[in-house]
């Protein structure tokens, strides 16, 4: 891992969405940031964003005979049901959480899937620790959306009480890969309320107490400082370029050369991209 985190001539570009694009849109642009890597498009990108309230079923859970019941209590909760692709169980987020979309175009890709996941997982756990927080990589007992790579805290005091505080997941196609990770910082309730209705409805046992928030740990924590740590971990990993999220966007008429930063091009209708497989799973997703 330290080889791979020295990473020479490494660039990388952030881009900080500071709007979301409605909870089906902010996923599938992913999907499409993606495609435009695995064409020579897009150069290595780094997207963060506030989502709107989402709950995102795994293809699995709209398998089961509660998944209408388990998709009205999400909206009567206030949050939008989506499936995904990739696999993995029910995983909820709001505007207290903060998405992680990291594009990469790479010729085998495939090549060291599961290792991103250990890389990426502890140094988004460093991040958390960076803040203060007692965080560490690795599947909880009861965990929703469960991972081999799950990323978790805990109270010193209470060491054996854990909560899971940041979901990953990977697409990976011919040209690129796609790693994805969603950060629970604040206002942890809704998030649980949301998942004990889903997961009671879908007939799906967990531990709700393993739902929860950074700030349910460190109070003073919020969604910009995570931000700013994570951030600071990627600097460990790549030289982080500045770009603009509006030179993503179809609108752009010009665009930073793909070389460098990220490149605009036309964004396909939300009914022409591929599903969006971008949740939190913690284990690796099968090449898509």
């Amino acid at each position: 891992m330290a080889a791979e985190m020295q990473g020479a001539n490494r660039t990388l570009t952030v881009v900080r969405q500071q709007e979301s694009l409605g909870a089906t849109e902010d996923l599938d642009f992913g999907i499409e940031l993606l495609n435009r890597a695995r064409r020579g498009l897009l150069a290595p990108t780094l997207r963060l964003y506030r989502p709107q309230p989402t709950v995102a079923f795994g293809q699995r859970d709209a398998k089961l005979a509660g998944f209408p019941a388990a998709s009205e209590a999400c909206r009567e909760l206030g949050f939008e049901p989506l499936i995904r692709k990739a696999g993995g169980r029910a995983a909820a987020y709001h505007r207290g959480t903060l998405v992680i979309d990291h594009v990469e175009p790479h010729a085998d890709a495939i090549a060291g899937a599961k290792a991103r996941f250990a890389l990426f997982g502890e140094l988004l756990a460093g991040a958390l620790r960076r803040v203060g927080l007692h965080a560490g990589v690795g599947e909880i007992p009861g965990e929703y959306c469960p991972g081999e790579f799950s990323v978790h805290g805990l109270d010193p005091d209470f060491p054996a009480h854990q909560i899971k505080l940041i979901g990953t997941a990977q697409r990976v196609v011919s040209g690129g890969w796609l790693f994805s990770s969603v950060v629970v910082v604040e206002d942890s309730a809704p998030i649980r309320a949301v998942l004990t209705a889903s997961y009671e409805a879908l007939g799906l046992e967990w531990d709700p107490s393993t739902a929860g928030a950074a700030n349910d740990l460190l109070p003073q924590l919020d969604v910009p400082a995570v931000e700013d740590a994570i951030i600071a971990a990627y600097s460990e990993y790549a030289e982080l370029l500045d770009g603009d999220f509006r030179s993503l966007m179809p609108s752009a008429s010009t665009a930073p050369s793909a070389s460098t930063a990220p490149a605009a091009s036309t964004l396909p209708a939300a009914s022409t991209l591929p599903a969006a497989s971008t949740l939190p799973t913690g284990s690796p997703v099968p090449p898509q």
